[in-house]
């Protein structure tokens, strides 16, 4: 039945005494620890590339546009680098370290089938100099194609060895010039060129994982 309007002041009373004198329910958060997952590393790399970053972006970006504008499929701006390198890794430097060692072992002047005509000692020199050209040019195409698909270009180990691989060629290079007949310094390029071949076969592996990694 309606209540009357006489009554209804009497009744909001009560109901405001009923509340008041009623416990207060009391909704209680557990504290639960949030995870969350780990915030991204600054610089993953051997050594600390981040300061250079700026420049070698710069520097990419110069040549990014036009670059992308050729069309080729994905798969060559993702993988193109990486085949071409490992080819100049395998063919020059796999055999030209080969030549370096028969040169050691005392067969310098065999002329063998893949020498075009020149003998192992000259072959191994006329080879690895153009293998280093070919690092320094391709290490360019590498940061631009990373810096054309939206990837960081020096925060990797994969760049990271690729600064100590080609420190280590210029470094080889050097001795190669000016070892001369001294058993020290031959012994000295002949294992520091192998330790330099295993560090570019650690960029290799650095840099297929850095590809399947985006």
């Amino acid at each position: 039945s309606e209540i009357s309007p006489a009554r209804r002041p009497t009744m909001l009373a009560l109901l405001c005494s009923a509340a008041a004198l009623s416990p207060t329910v009391r909704t209680i958060q557990p504290k639960v620890a949030l995870t969350r997952a780990p915030a991204p590393v600054a610089s993953a790399g051997i050594l600390a590339l981040d300061g250079l970053a700026p420049a070698f972006a710069a520097y990419a970006d110069i040549w990014t546009p036009t670059l992308f504008s050729l069309g080729a499929p994905d798969f060559i701006y993702h993988w193109g680098h990486g085949a071409a390198m490992f080819t100049v890794l395998a063919a020059m430097g796999g055999y030209g370290t080969f030549l370096g060692w028969q040169t050691r072992l005392g067969n310098g002047d065999e002329v063998l089938p893949f020498n075009l005509g020149k003998p192992n000692r000259e072959m191994h020199s006329t080879l690895m100099p153009v293998m280093v050209l070919m690092f320094l040019l391709g290490g360019q195409g590498g940061f631009v194609l990373l810096r054309g698909q939206g990837q960081p270009i020096l925060e990797s180990p994969h760049a990271s060895t690729a600064v100590i691989g080609l420190a280590l060629l210029f470094v080889q290079a050097a001795i190669g010039k000016t070892m001369g007949d001294s058993p020290t310094g031959r012994t000295v390029h002949a294992y520091l060129g192998s330790a330099t071949m295993i560090t570019l076969v650690a960029h290799a592996v650095y840099g297929f994982q850095l590809g399947n990694s985006f």
